[in-house]
């Protein structure tokens, strides 16, 4: 009988080539790819995604504290008191979307404040001014606090007001708390929340502390613990704390800090593959144990896996 022969020309053995089995390791998972691009196994991502603070506000006597960016987390804890978020469920080798959102800038000249911007990790999105700004107080006058961005940041405190120049701005809201109400000083921003997703543990998105006027002889607020402002400061950097309330001071208002940009924080198993920060972003990556850390502190494009 004829032999019949099989054309294997640019082909590779199974031993220990493109063909053979890999393996991956997903949280104690083992799943066999017999090629990449066609069947690769899926892995799981732990993230944190903080959005942007918000500017304190200036207002003409005590501004209220910015309120923190909003927080999203899958390590630890995460915001407005909330559970932990899902870790996602990812593919090598398609893009996913990494946006890094901005602070909101001082505002110039009397009264308001300017929101953050949100941050964005594939289908996980945080808001900009999650945790509300602190209500300002002046003559005669004051506002409440904004209520906070469910699941990802608390409300900010209530204005106070008073005669003779004597009110006082409340705190901006954090992650982790509210913002103090104004009475006898300006109020505290709310604390932020602490996550170890990086390995070691780290406090995010505190509110901003809000303003008193000079010449009341109240004291002024203090930043909430993770990059809040005290009064007239600005929050933290990639922290996504919220700025301190501007307060008069003679002969002029003094202006409020301005929100902190926010971050991205993305935590997988080393043995799933090799990241890549694409165009348009600013990061970088650590080893911590068996898993690797990718840190992007800046701007807007796509992450992917090999």
């Amino acid at each position: 009988m004829a032999r019949i022969f099989r054309n294997t020309s640019g082909g590779k053995a199974i031993s220990g080539g493109a063909l053979a089995p890999r393996t991956h390791r997903n949280s104690g998972l083992q799943v066999n790819s017999y090629f990449r691009g066609g069947g690769s196994a899926p892995f799981i991502v732990d993230y944190l995604v903080v959005a942007g603070g918000s500017s304190g506000d200036n207002s003409t006597n005590g501004g209220g504290g910015g309120g923190c960016g909003g927080l999203r987390c899958t390590v630890t804890a995460t915001g407005g008191g909330g559970t932990l978020e899902s870790a996602l469920t990812l593919t090598p080798e398609t893009n996913y979307q990494v946006t890094i959102g901005g602070g909101g800038s001082a505002p110039g000249g009397y009264g308001g404040s300017n929101n953050g911007t949100s941050s964005q990790f594939a289908t996980v999105q945080t808001v900009g001014r999650g945790g509300r700004g602190g209500g300002g107080g002046d003559d005669y006058y004051f506002a409440a606090g904004s209520s906070g961005t469910t699941n990802e940041a608390f409300a900010g405190g209530s204005g106070a007001s008073g005669s003779g120049q004597t009110g006082a701005g409340g705190g901006g809201g954090g992650a982790g708390g509210s913002g103090g109400g104004a009475n006898g000083s300006a109020g505290n921003g709310g604390s932020g929340v602490s996550t170890s997703i990086t390995g070691s543990s780290v406090t995010y998105a505190g509110g901003g502390g809000g303003g008193a006027d000079s010449r009341s002889g109240k004291g002024q607020g203090s930043g909430g613990a993770g990059g809040g402002g005290s009064a007239r400061t600005s929050g933290t950097a990639n922290l996504g704390g919220g700025g301190g309330g501007g307060y008069w001071t003679n002969p002029v208002s003094a202006g409020a800090g301005s929100g902190g940009s926010g971050v991205v924080i993305l935590r997988y198993l080393t043995s799933a593959g090799t990241i890549t920060i694409g165009a348009g972003l600013t990061g970088s990556t650590a080893v911590n144990g068996s898993y690797t850390v990718a840190t992007i502190t800046a701007g807007s494009g796509n992450v992917s896996w090999a």
